[in-house]
């Protein structure tokens, strides 16, 4: 799949352990030439853990993809209304998170 040109909202979620891990895949869309919008759930964003400090891991997806991190519901709104996304990457994605929110709807 050719990514050049394609915007992509890569959401992160409160999976702390494994959010290091996404870090070098938002670099390999960017190598790819696609436009990454970061989005965070409100507890990635505001929550510090063992795991790291919120806003060190903020500043370091910003300086990564040159954008503001998305992470309010109003933020989010006109990404959908404007059609701003051709792809949306939810990341890490815990089987727990797949099973609660996926499975459901293909059974």
């Amino acid at each position: 799949m050719e990514l050049k040109g394609l915007n992509i909202g890569f959401v992160l979620t409160g999976a702390f352990p494994m959010l290091q891990t996404t870090i070098p895949k938002i670099k390999d869309l960017i190598k790819e030439e696609a436009t990454v919008i970061p989005i965070m759930s409100n507890s990635v964003y505001s929550t510090d853990t063992k795991y790291g400090k919120a806003k060190n891991f903020i500043t370091e997806i910003q300086e990564i993809t040159g954008k503001e991190v998305i992470h309010t519901i109003k933020g989010l709104e006109p990404l959908g209304k404007k059609d701003l996304i051709d792809l949306m990457i939810i990341a890490p994605c815990t089987r727990k998170y797949y099973i609660k929110t996926c499975d459901r709807h293909y059974r």
